[in-house]
């Protein structure tokens, strides 16, 4: 049985992290797993949206606490094991920040710590109402620094701040008014609707949405003037593609677009 199960169903890609029995722990062999995973669909041309979910009960429960004791026993206390833990824990959440694609969090049960990093890096996430979310890692000891990272650029600073240093839990309707989330759905719809939602994307002109991810994440480290210097530019790049402007007369003509991507 695959750790992460992959389909492609026209051009969108479900990935399914599939160790239920560990709460799909980020395990070593789970971040290898979604690193693989993601690095082969990144030039998957055919490929325009990615959706990322986990099996059984939880979305993920953030690392595999069990492997993380056992790097203890190492003889510089397992210092060299946890740095490349996270470094490796970094970079996925750099790759899924870098790919060319949106990425989709499909989130029930519970996504906690890392797991509710994960959600805060992909681009968009839909979750079933039932979902809990924490960054609880402080009720063991463990102050989730590097989920940090990723939930402070997605909700307020001072609700980020209570949830790290609390360890409560918020349920799905909270996270949506937070920013955390996008959709609550009954749990029965979360399928379809994380699907619906790749699909309205995946219908748009790929190389628009390529190039509009890129921007939308560069812009928000610039300056407003920056932004809108930088902004301008890729509104101009985007106008020299043959099919944008094919978008555009198919527009005024009132017809759909006939793309050749």
């Amino acid at each position: 049985m695959a750790i992460l199960e992959i389909e492609v169903r026209g051009p969108v890609a479900h990935m399914t992290m599939n160790a239920p029995e560990r709460l799909n722990a980020l395990s070593d062999e789970m971040l290898a797993a979604l690193q693989c995973g993601l690095d082969g669909l990144a030039n998957n041309a055919q490929v325009r949206v990615i959706t990322i979910a986990g099996a059984g009960k939880a979305f993920c429960a953030g690392h595999d606490l069990r492997q993380m004791a056992e790097k203890r026993k190492e003889a510089d206390g397992g210092v060299a094991a946890f740095r490349e833990l996270f470094d490796r824990c970094s970079a996925l959440m750099a790759r899924i920040r870098f790919m060319p694609q949106p990425v989709i969090a499909q989130v029930h049960g519970i996504a906690t710590a890392a797991g509710c990093q994960l959600v805060a890096t992909c681009d968009l996430a839909v979750a079933a109402k039932e979902t809990r979310f924490g960054v609880n890692g402080v009720n063991i000891g463990l102050f989730c620094s590097t989920p940090m990272v990723a939930l402070s650029r997605n909700i307020a600073r001072k609700k980020a701040f209570e949830m790290l240093t609390t360890g409560d839990f918020i349920n799905a309707t909270r996270a949506e008014e937070l920013g955390l989330i996008n959709r609550v759905v009954e749990s029965n719809d979360l399928s379809a609707a994380t699907a619906a939602l790749a699909d309205q994307i995946a219908s748009k002109l790929g190389s628009a949405v390529k190039l509009g991810k890129v921007a939308f994440y560069q812009q928000l480290e610039l300056p407003v003037a920056e932004a809108y210097a930088y902004t301008g530019d890729v509104m101009v790049e985007n106008m020299q593609n043959k099919d944008t402007q094919e978008g555009i007369n198919a527009f005024i003509e009132k017809r759909p677009p006939d793309w050749s991507q």
